[in-house]
């Protein structure tokens, strides 16, 4: 009987489209001993966990099939849980930007960070990206692999965790486009440094990021359906700062109506669009 290891292992390395001997190359280790793992003859090394992780864009406990109480994760995992799209077809319009500072001319791989249920990852790769697709949220990936099956285009969808995921050390080629859309106020101040330089660092020189992050405003009340023990505004500009040494696209800030959680509401929104010149 294989262990939840063993099962996950080949779960993950399927989804994420690799064989047993590119999984083994990525590892160091020969694909006989990928094969062992897979067939719970033998287990990997401890030091090799984070390499297999990285690998297929996976988390260590999840790999070793630890499945803590995921029913709180988020505010949206719960509105994710219903048959109907949360947001219906709608996305960002900022994701229009892609198009506009890096129309896809040729492949162009793109990630898409805490992409909720899939709506803008989607519209990405139906017009010509190779797109990766990440979220905390199961019920919002289940409804992403269902919208790209709908629209029959191939989307890299895989669970991460924003407080967790490097996407320096992801595994293959660098991305040409970082797109995030509200999710960015997970983060806390502590650690965004180190994860938008990551980020730059996996970016290709003339790859753009496309972010937005909510601005805490003394004239705005805080949303409703604000998570205030796991979500964290930024300061205006802040986001702006991290970007000094890249070619600034597009630099703004917005104030709009939203009443996503029933009740009218106000949102401050600093969105930014930036290039990398040099590696």
């Amino acid at each position: 009987m294989k262990t939840d290891f063993s099962r996950q292992l080949h779960e993950f390395r399927k989804s994420a489209g690799l064989t047993q001997e590119q999984l083994a190359e990525k590892a160091g280790v020969s694909f006989q001993a990928v094969s062992k793992w897979e067939n719970s003859q033998s287990y990997p090394d401890i030091e090799l966990l984070p390499l297999i992780a990285s690998a297929l864009h996976a988390d260590i406990d999840t790999l070793l099939g630890y499945q803590p109480d995921r029913r709180d994760i988020t505010w949206y995992d719960e509105k994710f849980s219903s048959r109907e799209y949360y947001w219906g077809n709608q996305f960002w319009e900022g994701a229009y930007d892609v198009f506009r500072f890096l129309p896809p001319v040729k492949p162009l791989r793109l990630l898409d960070m805490g992409c909720g249920e899939g709506q803008a990852a989607v519209f990405f790769a139906r017009n010509g990206y190779r797109v990766s697709a990440f979220d905390i949220s199961e019920n919002g990936l289940r409804k992403g692999k269902n919208l790209a099956r709908i629209n029959q285009v191939a989307v890299d969808f895989f669970r991460a965790d924003l407080l967790k995921y490097h996407p320096g050390r992801s595994a293959g080629e660098l991305f040409d486009v970082i797109y995030c859309s509200g999710a960015l106020q997970y983060l806390p101040a502590d650690i965004r440094a180190e994860f938008i330089a990551e980020a730059k660092a996996a970016t290709q020189v003339n790859g753009i990021h496309i972010l937005n992050v909510f601005v805490e405003k003394p004239f705005l009340e805080t949303p409703p359906d604000w998570e205030t023990d796991r979500e964290y505004f930024w300061e205006t500009g802040e986001l702006f700062r991290y970007y000094h040494d890249w070619k600034i696209e597009k630099m703004e800030e917005q104030i709009f109506d939203c009443t996503s959680s029933g009740v009218p509401h106000r949102h401050c929104m600093d969105v930014l669009v930036a290039r990398k010149i040099t590696q």
